[in-house]
């Protein structure tokens, strides 16, 4: 055995260790003599763990040695004497360096873990927030699986009925009639089409915990976004100047708030393009360059991809003697956010340059409010604006909009200065938003044990499109079902047979090359070895 082979030849004349138990051993260079050993580790601890209970199913032979790289280097070249592959060998090496994924890859095919188990070690390996990490932890368990194979349970009995109408029908004599027994199974099925379709959206809001969730500064030139961006990371991230339209590019920098993964996007400041004046004639309109015109054309489909949009409205303070300082509200800001997909991003509203205003004066909010019924009524046509703004804008006429000033306080440290100047109420502000982004869907299962809300989270994106596939065959045998003339119940049968292999090649339990060619996409992203 191989394994006895190279304990062996490290550990000449020494015990074999007992199973699952640290034995203390001196490694040699392999294959010297008594006389003329060469130690490679003075004190190895040696594992042995026989199969079937390891971690891939087969017999694990660990060797754990001092770190410094020459020991290692040293031990692999010793470990790779034991079987020389000579010029002219014909039979493959048996001692060789693992693959990438390839103990994981193994661990699979001896059912030692599932596809879904599998895509959750690998998020484990590559989480970096706290989120990230109960997302990870979550998947670790076999509950999804249990679910998609349950869920595909019900699809090959519905199945099993339908082709047992079309093969006996003539023969045989059901309790039910054909058309009871197939709202029977269309019954079974959409249900089942409710609780795939809460998967997905569970899915999607897993991939926000993943990828991280974009968040975009939309505001005029120099209304304090690159100040914000370098207060909220804590370092001068962003180029900051008095002088207008300094953010040419898309500066896209990773945050961690509260646990989440966060992808800010300082973007170049979107100035006024009246009616008519179209993209081409705005450089000499606006008297702008060409840069800063393709820096305005990034922002805009950096703002239209984000998940959370933060408006930016710098304040003005009193210029006629008065005390009340005004929010410019540009008209720019107005077109972009009509553009915006209302039902999957966020909005937050900021008020910047607060360290403006004396401690007499006050803000006057009629442009906000203007600005916020406007969005409302884009976002609900036909709404009455007299009604009290919707916790959907984060506020409501009776409650302070986010007010931050991001100049430096030289008096505290950057802790206290953060949340002197309001950055810290908008941090948490935004990290609540992030908690209702990713609250997991109910599932509406009448089997709840089979999998928690916070575990359906953990579906990936393949997971995501897989189930989307399946929806799509199940919305197929709907159609054919309802259709109002004659039932054809063979292509009904044929849909739910390919909703069923959508489930099965999620769990990797479906035809060998399907299997095959998910495991290599999975095994991809892993590192050497693992």
């Amino acid at each position: 055995m191989l394994r006895r082979k190279v304990y062996n030849a490290l550990c000449p004349e020494k015990a074999e260790p007992r199973p699952r138990y640290a034995s203390l051993r001196t490694l040699y260079e392999p294959f010297t003599g008594l006389h003329n050993r060469q130690i490679l580790d003075p004190g190895s601890l040696v594992f042995y763990f026989p199969s079937p209970n390891t971690v891939t199913g087969e017999d694990v032979l660990e060797f754990h040695i001092h770190g410094g790289p020459a020991i290692v280097k040293a031990v692999l070249a010793a470990i790779a004497k034991v079987d020389p592959c000579f010029p002219g060998k014909t039979e493959p090496a048996r001692i060789r360096y693992a693959e990438p994924g390839e103990f994981t890859r193994r661990a699979f095919y001896n059912n030692r873990l599932d596809l879904t188990q599998i895509e959750a070690l690998g998020d484990s390996l590559s989480a970096e927030t706290e989120q990230q990490r109960r997302l990870a932890v979550n998947g670790t368990t076999n509950k999804l699986t249990e679910r998609y194979e349950a869920w595909r349970s019900i699809l090959l009995y519905a199945r099993g009925e339908l082709e047992a109408l079309i093969d006996f029908s003539e023969d045989q004599h059901f309790e039910e009639s054909p058309r009871q027994l197939i709202a029977s199974v269309a019954n079974q099925v959409n249900s089942l089409r409710s609780r795939i379709d809460s998967s997905i959206k569970n899915a999607c809001k897993g991939e926000l915990l993943r990828n991280g969730i974009r968040v975009a500064l939309l505001g005029a030139p120099n209304a304090g976004k690159s100040s914000l961006l370098n207060r909220i990371v804590g370092r001068e991230a962003a180029i900051v100047s008095s002088e207008a339209g300094t953010t040419r590019d898309v500066i896209e920098i990773s945050v961690d708030i509260g646990g989440f993964l966060c992808k800010f996007g300082d973007l170049a400041g979107l100035q006024n393009n009246k009616n008519g004046i179209t993209d081409e004639q705005t450089e000499s309109a606006l008297n702008i360059g060409v840069v800063e015109l393709e820096g305005i054309r990034r922002a805009r489909k950096w703002i239209l991809d984000a998940d959370v949009i933060i408006v930016v409205l710098p304040i003005q303070p009193p210029t006629d003697g008065s005390q009340v300082c005004k929010v410019s509200v540009d008209p720019e800001i107005i077109r972009t956010l009509a553009q915006r997909d209302a039902r999957r991003q966020e909005l937050l509203f900021v008020v910047s340059k607060i360290d403006l205003i004396g401690p007499e004066d006050e803000i006057d909010r009629s442009e906000i409010r203007k600005l916020l019924h406007t969005i409302q009524e884009l976002d609900f046509p036909g709404s009455d604006n007299g009604q009290p703004l919707l916790n959907f804008y984060n506020m409501t006429e009776h409650e302070d909009l986010f007010r931050v000033s991001c100049k430096e306080d030289l008096n505290v440290g950057h802790g206290d200065s953060i949340s002197s100047s309001g950055v810290q109420e908008l941090l948490d502000g935004l990290s609540n938003i992030f908690t209702r982004m990713t609250k997991a869907e109910d599932l509406q299962d009448d089997r709840p044990h089979l999998v928690s809300r916070e575990e359906s989270l953990g579906a990936s994106e393949r997971h995501r499109l897989l189930l989307v596939q399946c929806q799509g065959y199940l919305n197929a045998f709907s159609n054919q079902i309802s259709s109002t003339q004659d039932i054809d119940v063979v292509l009904a049968a044929e849909a739910l047979r390919g909703a069923a292999d959508c489930l099965a090649k999620i769990s990797g339990k479906g035809e060998a090359g399907d299997v095959e060619e998910v495991l290599g996409v999975v095994f991809e992203k892993f590192c050497v070895g693992k």
